[in-house]
């Protein structure tokens, strides 16, 4: 069975995630809401944060990073990103379990 946070698109695989800025590191913190909760160690100012989100997921989930996109939540605590590629979402299920 699926997570709650994670859904098959038409075009890839969308995850609905809570991130959490200026952590001591970057880690699956658990679930929060539904969501998948992600500390980032990078402060919430000038997109930093979302940028390690991005390269963070590219290097766990072993795809290349122009494959990750958000769907929304660039400004906010959530967010979707979507991945594509040859990546299954039980693959991701497994990879980014809490």
């Amino acid at each position: 069975m699926m997570p709650s946070w994670l859904k098959q698109t038409p075009t890839g695989i969308a995850l609905v995630l809570y991130c959490q800025p200026g952590a001591k590191q970057t880690k699956v913190a658990g679930l929060h809401d539904g969501q998948l909760k992600i500390s980032l160690q990078a402060p919430a100012i000038e997109n930093q944060a979302n940028e390690m989100l991005l390269s963070w997921l590219s290097k766990q989930l072993k795809v290349p990073q122009k494959q990750i996109q958000f769907l929304s939540g660039q400004n906010s605590r959530n967010k979707r990103v979507e991945v594509w590629g040859s990546i299954t979402p039980e693959q991701i299920a497994q990879i980014l379990s809490p």
